[in-house]
């Protein structure tokens, strides 16, 4: 049976969402499947709005655009705003609980709230949040495990930030944990 996720994550600038996506797409290449990720940010980077646009497919892609997505990962409220009827019926929403402050307002969705800021802080870093949130959702959706994530680490960051990756596993893991 084929297999694609068209995921949107979204948020402003800072929160690591281009990275979110980045770091799905790469550990969906590894894993021997198609990809895209398409980055979209207003003009101001850090404190503008960001997102993207991650299809992990066993077929081929034949547009990086989400119209319809799957999952939408939302870190701040504009983004919610924004993208909350992008999701397709049955698909998922995860909120960033800790500065989201309204609920979904649709009812044909599954929607999960998550205080991913909260989280990262007890794991020592505030800028983990998006890896909090990464854990959650991979834990939700199973195409993809913890060590994908991992592998995908240092293609993503570089070699420079190997020393980031036990603060990031011990995020990943919990936001796992979330979900469990």
């Amino acid at each position: 049976m084929a297999f694609t996720e068209e995921v949107i994550f979204a948020g402003f600038g800072g929160q690591g969402v281009l990275s979110m996506g980045l770091m799905v797409a790469y550990a969906g290449m590894m894993k021997g499947m198609n990809v895209s990720w398409l980055p979209s940010y207003g003009p101001e980077m850090r404190g503008g709005t960001a997102n993207c646009n991650v299809i992990v497919s066993d077929e081929l892609i034949g547009s990086p655009v989400v119209a319809d997505a799957d999952s939408l990962i939302v870190m701040n409220r504009p983004s919610l705003d924004k993208f909350e009827s992008w999701v397709k019926p049955g698909g998922m929403i995860m909120v960033n609980s800790s500065l989201i402050d309204r609920k979904v307002e649709r009812d044909d969705v599954d929607v999960f709230y998550y205080p991913v800021n909260e989280v990262a802080a007890e794991c020592g870093n505030l800028k983990a949040a998006n890896m909090v949130m990464l854990g959650a959702y991979i834990q939700l959706r199973s195409f993809l495990k913890q060590e994908d994530l991992m592998n995908a680490f240092l293609k993503v960051f570089g070699e420079g930030k190997k020393n980031l990756i036990p603060l990031n596993e011990k995020a990943v893991a919990e936001g796992a944990m979330l979900v469990k």
